[in-house]
């Protein structure tokens, strides 16, 4: 008998976990303002006006963290430097450097006139964020969707489910930020948060049956990629049958009967599950998507350092992103009357 010895080299990571934290909190964002525009024409008395406080604090914690984990992943100024000295407009990366910031400007400036109470203007600011948040969606998925040499990435598929999963984690973070606002939301904001996600979820089990279905007639190169992987890779394997396991819980969780409302514990559950298959996704997508060989016989061999290129740094994100949640509800809700009303 034969053996063959199979030598499988490391190679470094070129997307680095700064990359899954910054793409987490800029779908969040960039959907947590989508929900915003929307909750904006809402009138006064209405759910979508009651939900408002817990989005604009999503929205605000977001749009400052995510640009600091971009900067970070970037590891040089001058790097970020280059982007506007030397502009790309066929990159998809370089035109993003010039619409994140836009973004980032009117997300503050739609909190700032949501906080003055200034309906009129604070509707016409929703209009512009909307869109902006939409060129959000289309440059983060288009960057990825271009790399053509990985079929998982280079699908009309992935923007979809980024921004699909990117808004089950803005209704996640609406939730668990709405726990620790000073005046409860009450069980109907709640439940409104819960009939998106229902409809959210909905969209993204009809965009994997669609999926699956043109990858079983041959027209989705990234679904017959996926198949592959996992018959040939038992860690593959492991995440995809965990995928679907952790899909089912979830949508048990989003559907499951609440006659009597819900209640705190099911909301931070429900918070928490939407979360966590939001951040799982993208570092399915980012990181083990970086060890399928592009060619070659087995899984490239990539570790995650404990430093701040990986463990540490992802810590320190959610640390920020905890600090900011503390200082935006100090600073949006610590004076009224303006703390307390979310339209005039």
């Amino acid at each position: 008998m034969d053996i063959i010895e199979l030598l499988t080299p490391a190679y470094e990571a070129a997307w680095l976990p700064w990359a899954v934290q910054y793409f987490f909190l800029i779908g969040i964002a960039a959907t947590a303002a989508l929900l915003a525009a929307w909750l904006a024409f809402g009138s006064a008395e209405s759910d979508r006006a009651r939900l408002l406080p817990a989005v604009v604090t999503v929205l605000l914690v977001t749009a400052i963290a995510a640009p600091v984990s971009l900067l970070a992943d970037l590891h040089q100024p001058g790097r970020f430097w280059h982007f506007y000295a030397h502009p790309t407009p066929w990159s998809w990366m370089s035109l993003g450097a010039f619409l994140l910031p836009v973004f980032v400007v009117l997300s503050l400036a739609f909190a700032a006139l949501w906080w003055l109470r200034k309906p009129g203007l604070l509707r016409l600011v929703a209009v512009l964020l909307a869109l902006s948040a939409l060129s959000i969606l289309t440059y983060t998925g288009g960057e990825m969707m271009v790399v053509r040499a990985r079929p998982l990435w280079a699908t009309p598929f992935l923007p979809i489910n980024l921004a699909l999963t990117g808004m089950l984690g803005t209704l996640g973070a609406v939730l668990l930020v709405a726990r620790w606002l000073p005046a409860s939301l009450g069980a109907a904001p709640l439940l409104l948060v819960r009939r998106i996600a229902q409809w959210v979820s909905l969209a993204l089990v009809v965009t994997a049956l669609v999926w699956a279905l043109l990858g079983a007639l041959g027209q989705s190169p990234s679904f017959s990629e996926a198949i592959s992987l996992f018959n040939d890779f038992g860690a593959w394997k492991l995440a995809l049958v965990g995928s679907v396991i952790g899909g089912l819980v979830l949508l048990a969780l989003i559907w499951r009967p609440v006659p009597g409302g819900m209640s705190a514990g099911y909301a931070l559950l429900l918070a928490l599950a939407m979360l966590v298959a939001a951040w799982v996704f993208r570092w399915i997508v980012f990181m083990a998507v970086q060890t399928v060989p592009k060619f070659g016989a087995g899984l490239y061999l990539q570790g995650i350092s404990l430093g701040g290129d990986g463990v540490l740094g992802m810590v320190g994100v959610f640390g920020l992103v905890a600090a900011l949640i503390a200082i935006v509800t100090w600073g949006l809700f610590r004076f009224p009357p303006r703390a307390h009303a979310a339209l005039a």
